[in-house]
């Protein structure tokens, strides 16, 4: 197991993880219908470092650091993690998030923010909170969820 940078060879793996999750609709602000070049300009953003959580050559997850804003802002991080779906429940996440707070450090970031964590998503929740942010704010009915209709999103935040 391992986490590295991703490359380009790692396209069809990474699509194949954040494909079904963005048309799922009920964790990520992205349109539900974007196309696979779509996705991965979004995901390989200039300003994101994108990384892949690799086993036995297998990529199982994959997440981008950025700044979470420019100018003043500048000093916190962001990152926006997935899992492939045969792999949850495994505490990849959790790696992950270990691996995003180690880069961000080393990376000169003071904090951490997740801008838009959408309520219903409890177990995300409940794993930031364990690796140490809290919820700094609610935005109600921000999120329209394809199946529970409109619930919160929270800011969550830690310093490193």
């Amino acid at each position: 197991m391992s986490i590295r940078p991703a490359r380009s060879d790692d396209h069809d793996a990474i699509w194949s993880i954040i494909g079904p999750i963005f048309a799922a609709g009920e964790t990520y602000v992205v349109p539900r219908d974007w196309s696979r070049d779509q996705a991965l300009t979004y995901w390989f953003s200039p300003v994101h470092h994108v990384f892949v959580y690799e086993d036995e050559g297998e990529v199982l997850g994959t997440y981008y650091l950025r700044a979470n804003q420019q100018g003043g802002g500048a000093h916190v991080a962001n990152c926006g993690y997935m899992t492939a779906p045969g792999a949850t429940g495994r505490g990849l996440a959790a790696r992950m998030c270990e691996h995003s707070l180690e880069a961000a450090r080393q990376a000169g970031f003071r904090a951490m923010q997740f801008n838009f964590v959408v309520s219903t998503n409890v177990r995300a929740v409940a794993l930031w909170e364990r690796m140490g942010f809290s919820i700094v704010g609610r935005l109600p009915r921000a999120f329209d969820h394809p199946s529970e209709g409109e619930v919160d999103a929270f800011v969550m935040h830690r310093f490193l």
